[in-house]
């Protein structure tokens, strides 16, 4: 899981096999494989990194090298 943070601040995780795109508005939105939109206080690059280390962690790359 990653962290991410609501436009209001308030944090939760958010399981990031489950993010299907995520758009470049004004704000980051992060749209799930089940259709519902989550605006987060995050840019790309952070989230991107988020993922990156999240699947290092799991050894989540090890088949893809």
């Amino acid at each position: 899981m990653i962290e991410v943070s609501r436009l209001d601040g308030k944090g939760y995780h958010v399981n990031p096999h489950q993010i299907e795109y995520i758009e470049h508005n004004p704000d980051t939105t992060l749209v799930m494989l089940s259709g519902k939109r989550l605006i987060v206080r995050e840019d790309f690059e952070t989230i991107f990194s988020r993922i990156i280390e999240y699947r290092r962690l799991i050894g989540g790359f090890k088949n893809e090298e």
